[in-house]
């Protein structure tokens, strides 16, 4: 290898060629001499360099300690605070099909660009070589990761976040099997922060089975091994007949019973994900992305890719996630990003508490009525603040985390928003039934967060961010996944937001017995009701339900208003999504057929019953 001394020592140069992998080298080589950090030190899995790692981001001022003993804050730039859609782009050659809403640009040029951006931007600074493990270490899921950094924030994240890799590596058969990622902050302000935000770039190279990242540091862009990992695994995914899902894996347990029963669930944003995962009572393995394989007992088995949750901090507080909440005020290893700090004490909005007037956040010095320079009110928070943790240090970890087979998923939740249409929970009909109803997931925007009140986004599997092959692709995938199985998972539907008269129908807890529900159905412990549009519960069933997990009764009145069929609101559903998905290419048939089938019975219900809402006793 040919690197100097100065740059790389002779200890770290060592721990490389231990790994005996060519390619490693070949990677590590290339960027120290086109990026030309000042310095490059090797991590291995010991805990004196993992410690190294979190030293260096305090004493680099990526980091600072708070009051509180393991916790640290991290700020990005102001103008660095989310996921950088319009630049992030996956690069595709002529012969690469690709959906029409996944944003890509010409791969040679693209790898140009980036590299361009990439050259000299360590100078002076120190570049971390991490490695890291997709999925339980020595798994059939494994997929090792190397990472490139210069940013320890970035490397600390990921301690937490991410399984230890190093060794993991040295046991590696096919030496180039592997994921690799390459990130700069590039040139930094005096408060550390990028500064080049016009040169961000994040390319995601499927061919390359790399990603490349420059000028940013929220970890939503940064973190290779997140969400731009989920891509190269999607696309892995696609062509070994497995699923890579944007999903959470938990387990239910229901009282009274010795047993646990696994979901998976997927939710798009502001949807009810993170509080389902962390339902009361119930065990958490991963609140964001799950790697699904076939077993050999005919079961879909699954994993948490991660380790570590980077949860989004805006109202937890003890009322809302008591879990999170006493975790995130007792003492261990953890890193705020982006909230308000006042004389060592973070602070976030929705935190249940008053804020201070003034203190030090993602702006820089603040107080009440700081604005921006476009004369925009700083928040005393970002409403995007959040929180790097490991799973293991809540209360409701489940032990089962670090199997290497994954647990057995029984069923797969599709949750989605909407005010005046779905009812709150439905069972589809099939397998092929319910990968029509996650492919056709609405999510309702609200007036204060997302835009104008009532749109509706079509987001399939909550994925379509994500996708790197052909929406029609990713369906079928679906389709002959659970088609292989001798049992797949059960597939429901969940809907925590329907309204009458600006009130909401349900109680925030309420999922709890929905979620019971689904459990109880994959045991065949309750009866589903036939509708047009999947089984809905009883009244009987849910009356029990209540009584035992909340101990209140539940009324006739709040079943009907609840679990009626809407059925001009839910035509006018398949409507949209069957204009989406006419402008893609290769659907299916049997996506069409879904649609066909619903929208006759539907009809048939309305000519039947005579009426646009059906009450659910007309159906029983």
């Amino acid at each position: 290898m040919e690197v100097s001394e100065e740059i790389m020592c002779k200890e770290d140069l060592e721990k490389l060629q231990a790994l005996k992998n060519p390619k490693v080298m070949e990677i590590v080589e290339k960027y120290i001499k086109h990026c030309r950090p000042a310095k490059a030190r090797v991590i291995t899995d010991s805990e004196e360099d993992i410690a190294y790692v979190r030293q260096l981001a305090i004493d680099n001022g990526e980091e600072k300690k708070l009051e509180m003993e393991g916790h640290t804050v991290h700020f990005d730039g102001y103008y660095d605070q989310a996921r950088d859609k319009a630049n992030t782009k996956v690069l595709v050659t002529p012969d690469m099909k690709m959906s029409k809403v996944i944003n890509k640009t010409e791969r040679e040029s693209g790898l140009q660009e980036v590299h361009q951006f990439l050259e000299g931007a360590m100078e002076g600074k120190e570049l971390l070589v991490r490695f890291f493990c997709l999925g339980p270490l020595n798994s059939r899921f494994s997929i090792p990761s190397l990472q490139l950094t210069d940013s320890s924030y970035v490397a600390h994240s990921e301690d937490i976040l991410y399984r230890k890799g190093y060794e993991q590596f040295k046991s590696m058969k096919d030496k180039e099997d592997f994921f690799y990622f390459i990130h700069s902050a590039g040139k930094l302000d005096e408060r550390g922060n990028s500064t080049e935000i016009s040169k961000r770039r994040i390319f995601i190279d499927v061919l390359g089975n790399a990603v490349y990242t420059v000028n940013n540091q929220y970890a939503g862009n940064s973190l290779g091994l997140k969400k731009l990992a989920l891509r190269l695994a999607l696309n892995r995914s696609q062509k070994e007949d497995w699923l890579c899902e944007h999903m959470f894996l938990m387990g239910a347990r229901p009282e009274g019973k010795d047993r646990v029963t696994y979901f998976t669930g997927a939710f798009p944003s502001a949807c009810g994900k993170t509080s389902t995962a962390m339902i009361s009572g119930q065990t958490i393995i991963g609140d964001d992305i799950a790697y699904i394989r076939p077993g050999k007992d005919g079961l879909a088995y699954g994993v948490n890719v991660e380790q570590g949750i980077f949860g989004i901090i805006k109202d937890v507080s003890p009322e809302n996630d008591p879990v999170i909440y006493k975790a995130l005020t007792t003492p261990r290893e953890l890193i705020f990003s982006n909230v308000l700090v006042k004389d060592g004490k973070p602070y976030w909005l929705g935190m249940g508490k008053e804020l201070p007037n003034k203190g030090y956040n993602h702006f820089g010095e603040w107080k009440e009525g700081t604005e921006d320079k476009e004369g925009k009110e700083v928040t005393a928070a970002h409403k995007n603040a959040r929180y790097t943790i490991r799973i293991s240090e809540l209360e409701n970890a489940d032990p089962k985390a670090e199997h290497p087979e994954g647990v057995p998923v029984r069923g797969f939740i599709y949750g989605g928003r909407d005010s005046d249409t779905n009812v709150p929970v439905r069972q589809s009909f099939s397998w092929s039934h319910g990968v029509f109803m996650g492919a056709s997931i609405e999510s309702e925007t609200t007036a204060a967060t997302l835009g104008a009140e009532g749109e509706r986004k079509l987001s399939p599997m909550s994925n379509m961010d994500f996708l790197v092959v052909p929406l029609g692709l990713y369906i079928s995938n679906h389709l002959k996944f659970g088609e292989s199985l001798d049992t797949p998972p059960l597939v429901f539907a969940t809907n925590y937001f329907l309204k009458e008269d600006g009130e909401y129908l349900n109680g925030m807890q309420d999922k709890k017995v929905w979620l019971m529900w689904m459990e109880g159905r994959v045991h065949e412990e309750y009866e589903g009701i036939e509708t047009p549009v999947g089984h809905i519960p009883t009244y009987e069933d849910l009356k029990v339900l209540f009584r035992q997990v909340f101990d209140r009764e539940y009324s006739k009145q709040d079943y009907e208003k609840q679990f009626s069929i809407r059925i001009a609101k839910l035509l006018k559903k398949l409507d949209r999504v069957e204009a989406i998905y006419r402008e893609e290419e290769e659907i299916p048939q049997f996506f069409h057929d879904h649609i066909k089938q619903q929208r006759e019975r539907l009809r048939q219900a309305r000519e039947k019953f005579g009426k646009d809402v059906i009450s659910p006793f007309e159906f029983a």
